[in-house]
């Protein structure tokens, strides 16, 4: 018998995005990586931000976007947050929540500069490689190369700069 689409949303779900990346996808190592980095820079985080006022998008998000820009070659910040919206792989690395809308792209033009004044890209940056070095996910033979591309790529990718690995 042939099936219909069935047009009823559902009102309620339990699903999150945890259920829906396969326990084996590359990109979970990489979140661990990633988060481990992130949270040694707790403190340096918290000095840049004033305790009161409005909350801004945290600025791990903003770091964390721009390593799925670089992975994934999404051209631009405005295109990032248009697939951000339906991309559940990028909400989950995101850690939003599967109901919760992307960020306007001119959050990272309005936040880049402080996050580069602390040099806090550049070692947010640095320390993912130096961390995928350690746990071997960059072959050693090809890491020179590699660190000075992924490094320099992601930097330039975050100060608005081009692709990973790639002119403009």
């Amino acid at each position: 018998m042939r099936g219909a689409p069935d047009p009823q949303l559902a009102m309620l779900t339990t699903l999150s995005t945890e259920d829906l990346i396969p326990v084996d996808h590359p990109i979970r190592r990489i979140r661990v990586i990633v988060d481990a980095v992130l949270a040694e820079l707790d403190d340096v985080f918290d000095a840049m931000y004033s305790t009161s006022g409005r909350s801004s998008v945290p600025p791990e998000s903003l770091l964390k976007a721009t390593i799925l820009m670089a992975m994934y070659s999404i051209r631009s910040e405005r295109a990032f947050c248009e697939r951000l919206n339906y991309d559940l792989l990028f909400k989950w690395f995101l850690d939003l929540r599967i109901d919760q809308s992307a960020f306007d792209a001119s959050t990272f033009s309005k936040n880049r500069q402080r996050l580069l004044d602390h040099d806090v890209a550049d070692e947010f940056f640095a320390a993912v490689v130096r961390q995928a070095k350690l746990r071997r996910y960059i072959s050693s033979d090809h890491f020179r190369a590699c660190q000075v591309v992924c490094v320099s790529g992601l930097v330039g990718v975050f100060r608005g700069g081009g692709r990973c690995g790639r002119g403009r």
